[in-house]
């Protein structure tokens, strides 16, 4: 996970690194123990943030064991939790650059 190896970079400028995923918390456990992962890894129960934030990907069925995928994104939020940057990408298998968030990050 790209996120990982540069994820020094955010904490050297004082950013604190989140993720959400609609992962089950028994799943984010493993993942969080397997690749090493030393931030949050958040569980969007029922997907209420994504449908919050209008980022479910719609090319899955309600019934599909994908159902509740997002479009990959990034936000970069405030002290106060307001969203000063988005990124995001169409499609589970692409990513936004990470370049252009650390440059955004940085001019935060």
């Amino acid at each position: 996970m790209q996120l990982i190896e540069i994820s020094g970079q955010f904490r050297g400028m004082g950013i604190n690194i989140a993720t959400m995923t609609y992962d089950s918390v028994d799943t984010l456990k493993i993942i969080e123990e397997n690749q090493g992962i030393e931030f949050p890894l958040l569980h969007d129960e029922g997907i209420t943030y994504v449908n919050a934030l209008g980022i479910l990907n719609e090319d899955y069925d309600p019934d599909s064991r994908a159902y509740g995928v997002p479009h990959p994104g990034i936000f970069l939020l405030d002290l106060n939790g307001v969203i000063q940057a988005k990124f995001a990408e169409e499609g589970f298998r692409a990513r936004p650059n990470f370049d252009g968030i650390l440059e955004a990050a940085a001019n935060l």
